[in-house]
């Protein structure tokens, strides 16, 4: 599948691949990887599929994720990348890392543990929401945002929800995602990484101090499956650190990428 992505930097410099989470969109990066970018690095962030600007299909697991990933480095050539994943692209790193450990030169994932999770009521919700918004008959964003608050308190997921909100024509609107196909698939989003090859390649997961996404007990698996992995906490940070302390986030990955 071709996806649309966003590239910064020089080219020839290391390459950088930023892949969003369930809900995300690469616009999300922009700012993170413009930075990155002037630090020296060639950065591409992908919409994943279902998601953004990239191509819809009933297809929506791990592991087609994965394959979009090896056909999108493929396709742009780009040799040795470094994988950050936030969330569900932080599985499809992981994943990618431990079946092609020789194509990856670094990983990042940021607040996600390889194990499978159990469902969780707010993506449901979000779904659920998002598949209420009468999206044909309204007239503008804000009455979106309105009929999001229904279902979705917290106003910074309302505004990250809304990203994927795009004009259709002069007066209507659309969502960018796939919702069927993603609440059709959303069970398979928590699935662990499957048994592999262990990748033996520096990494660093990051978790948020306030989210309950990389406990303590994940620590075991997260050592099998990537035994030189180094493990580093923002404080206070939810499942969003890297917006809710985007320098620290900046701080701690960069030296990371050095």
């Amino acid at each position: 599948m071709e996806l649309f992505f966003q590239k910064f930097g020089e080219e020839g410099n290391q390459p950088v691949i930023i892949l969003h989470g369930l809900f995300g969109i690469s616009d999300n990066w922009v700012t993170y990887g413009k930075e990155l970018a002037d630090k020296g690095f060639e950065i591409y962030i992908p919409d994943q599929r279902n998601h953004g600007r990239s191509a819809h299909s009933d297809d929506f697991n791990y592991l087609a994720l994965t394959n979009d990933l090896f056909d999108f480095i493929d396709a742009e050539e780009i040799e040795n990348p470094i994988l950050i994943g936030h969330s569900m692209g932080g599985k499809v790193a992981m994943r990618f890392a431990v079946s092609y450990p020789e194509l990856v030169k670094k990983l990042i994932v940021v607040d996600i543990a390889p194990r499978e999770y159990g469902p969780r009521k707010h993506h449901l919700s979000i779904i659920k929401t998002m598949l209420d918004v009468d999206i044909d008959n309204v007239k503008s964003r804000t009455e979106v945002s309105d009929y999001l608050a229904k279902g979705i308190s917290d106003k910074r997921i309302r505004q990250f929800i809304l990203k994927n909100l795009s004009r259709k024509g002069k007066e209507g609107f659309h969502w960018r995602l796939n919702l069927k196909a993603i609440a059709d698939n959303l069970d398979k989003m928590f699935d662990g990484i499957p048994e592999g090859v262990a990748y033996k390649g520096p990494t660093l997961f990051i978790k948020g101090g306030s989210s309950d996404y990389i406990l303590s007990h994940d620590y075991k698996e997260i050592y099998a499956f990537f035994p030189y992995a180094e493990i580093a906490t923002i404080d206070r940070a939810t499942h969003w650190l890297h917006a809710d302390a985007p320098e620290e986030f900046f701080k701690i990955t960069f030296q990371f990428l050095k």
